[in-house]
């Protein structure tokens, strides 16, 4: 048993929640900005209620043994704030956010040895502050260390086992660019205010597919080895999810929220500079909402 500390108890912190839940006799805390009375996480085996303690103030917490971030790329400052209790027994902070700057974003805060970042692909929405839907299992990947085998051994309990898949790699750079490669034609789904299913037309998908393009070629700059299939890959995937799935970006637009596209389709740009790379199409992208974003405050 493990004392599990989840930061942001969103979609992705909810299915990591349930996750821990299915996993069997971890003491949960859910870590949110506001109290929540519950947690249940809708699943394809059917619904998972998470037993947890739920705290809304950083000073009230215990020290516990893991603390998963899984905030907002932008909100590393706030996430932090729950540190110096949660982490007072040297806890180990695994960092489940979007984009490739994990480490930059959490240095100040973690000493290096005690930073695990992590890239998650989970199918799930926020219904609610107190529900999320999960349309399939979670993969998971953790730099293959020390630390990272001991964190994958968090969800090898439960009967049955948590749908989740977590996979050790000595390569995470290629982890984290894989990830912003699916990522980054979300913000299609932003722009047009339309889940998934759009990408299912033939001009839509086009596009999607050179955004990817041009993240792949920013990554294997930064040393990702990305296979040159990845895009069909990814739109196929894209393609394959109900045609009313919605992802966080478009997500965060429906709910009049702060999104997250420095953190992807910015850092494809930002990136792509540093290394001479043209990416026009998710500079447009990330140009647009943007200015989306500036308009709404």
């Amino acid at each position: 048993m493990a004392r599990v500390a989840v930061v942001g108890v969103g979609a992705i912190g909810g299915a990591l929640a349930s996750l821990l839940e299915t996993a069997g006799q971890h003491e949960i805390t859910l870590c949110t900005r506001r109290p929540i009375e519950s947690l249940t996480a809708e699943t394809p085996a059917g619904p998972v209620t998470v037993h947890a303690q739920n705290e809304s103030d950083p000073k009230k917490v215990k020290a516990v043994d893991w603390v998963l971030v899984a905030t907002k790329a932008y909100d590393a400052a706030s996430a932090a704030e729950w540190f110096a209790e949660l982490c007072a027994d040297g806890a180990p902070v695994v960092i489940f956010q979007n984009g490739v700057e994990h480490r930059e974003r959490f240095a100040q805060y973690v000493p290096a040895d005690r930073l695990l970042p992590a890239v998650i692909d989970c199918p799930v929405e926020r219904k609610s502050p107190e529900r999320v839907q999960a349309r399939g299992g979670a993969l998971i990947k953790v730099e293959d260390s020390a630390l990272g085998r001991i964190f994958a051994e968090l969800f090898n309990g439960g009967s049955p086992k948590p749908d989740v898949k977590l996979e050790l790699t000595s390569d995470f750079t290629t982890a984290m660019w894989w990830k912003l490669c699916i990522n980054a034609p979300g913000a299609l789904s932003a722009l047009t205010m339309k889940p998934s299913g759009v990408l299912r037309g033939e001009t839509m998908g086009g596009i999607a597919l050179r955004m990817v393009e041009e993240c792949a070629a920013v990554g294997r700059a930064e040393g990702a080895r990305l296979a040159e299939s990845l895009p069909d890959e990814v739109l196929a995937q894209y393609r394959r999810q109900p045609p009313d799935s919605v992802n966080s970006l478009f997500a965060d637009r429906l709910a009049g929220r702060r999104t997250e596209w420095d953190a992807r389709n910015g850092a494809i740009v930002r990136i792509g500079k540093k290394h001479g790379i043209e990416t026009p199409l998710n500079a447009m992208a990330a140009a647009l909402l943007e200015a989306v974003e500036r308009e709404a405050v």
